[in-house]
């Protein structure tokens, strides 16, 4: 767990230096025993798919958060996901399970469970164990993802993901979608949005852009404005970027043309992330737009693979040696420790 000695201050933030990351207080090379002094798999809501990637009736085994889980969607249309094993013999749900209507039934003995994990019928016998239920999760499907609820302790859901305006208006494009596998913690690559200076001397800005942040409750909000490269010379472009706890990122980009990016990451286990960008531009049916907001989407690409190895490569300090000018680092830190 990270120190609570951080603090936010008007013109930077501070952490005392690491006793094992500072050579008078204790030699550089003692590295901890983990990447991460924290869990890798937090609390909150986290994608499980695409909703354009599971069709009516399919049937998908998921490897997240260090296990297996079976993702099916219904004949309704109602995603659901579930432990992948049944409760009669242990059968595998993903390996030859069917959906029929509302039900994903058993290859091994054609028992059939519901979307809330009960058995709803045995094919051969008169009554149904009280016992019959599969350990099943909750689920929403908004803005093209279906996102599924982790809680360590079984808790209820503590905040809700959002109804953007953007997905599916005719103004926007649709969304650009990518995937990686990064050997990285959802923290590393979450935290850049608070990491001031590392926009100039990683993507390339003409400034360092201050950055506020602020914290409401399961939402963090940080702000930056900075100067960058355009067609024709410079412009300003302003960046805002909600945290809705830490598997769902929306960022909005204005300045240059409206950008939206829905960033997604869920842990596959302890060391590496399953991450997903969703690009978006607002063209307004312009083909000259259009053609921009392709350059943008190209370009935002590659600053993800400029990001890459150093998070694929880096440590994080449970108390690191911050400065004047880093950024809302320790503010951002504070905040989501209430995931893990």
């Amino acid at each position: 767990m990270f120190s609570d000695d951080m603090s936010e201050t008007n013109r930077g933030h501070s952490a005392e230096p690491s006793r094992s990351a500072t050579g008078r207080a204790g030699p550089a090379s003692a590295l901890p025993e983990s990447r991460y002094p924290f869990t890798p798999y937090p609390n909150g809501w986290f994608r499980a798919a695409y909703s354009s990637e599971l069709a009516a009736g399919e049937v998908r085994i998921l490897n997240f958060f260090g296990r297996e889980w079976v993702l099916y969607r219904t004949e309704s249309g109602q995603a659901c996901l579930i432990d992948p094993h049944c409760v009669h013999l242990g059968a595998h749900l993903g390996h030859g399970g069917e959906v029929v209507g509302e039900n994903i039934r058993c290859p091994f003995h054609h028992w059939e469970f519901g979307v809330g994990g009960s058995c709803t019928k045995i094919p051969y016998a008169g009554r149904i164990p009280s016992r019959a239920q599969l350990a099943h999760h909750e689920v929403v499907e908004r803005n093209g993802l279906i996102f599924f609820h982790h809680d360590r302790e079984g808790g209820p859901p503590r905040f809700e993901i959002p109804e953007l305006s953007e997905i599916g208006d005719s103004a926007w494009t649709e969304p650009e979608i990518m995937h990686w596998k990064v050997r990285a913690s959802w923290l590393d690559m979450n935290e850049n949005c608070v990491d001031q200076a590392h926009f100039k001397f990683v993507h390339g800005t003409l400034t360092i852009p201050p950055t506020t942040a602020r914290a409401e409750g399961s939402l963090h909000i940080a702000e930056s404005v900075f100067t960058m490269r355009i067609p024709g010379g410079e412009g300003e472009t302003k960046l805002v970027t909600l945290d809705y706890g830490p598997g769902f990122q929306v960022v909005r980009m204005t300045g240059l043309i409206d950008t939206l990016m829905l960033n997604t990451s869920t842990a596959i286990d302890q060391e590496n992330t399953d991450v997903s960008f969703a690009y978006s531009v607002k063209f307004d049916g312009d083909p000259k737009k259009k053609k921009l907001a392709e350059s943008v989407v190209r370009d935002l690409k590659q600053q993800f693979e400029h990001d890459r190895p150093i998070w694929e490569n880096k440590i994080c300090w449970p108390r690191p040696v911050l400065c004047e000018g880093d950024g809302p680092i320790a503010h951002y830190r504070k905040w989501y420790q209430q995931f893990i």
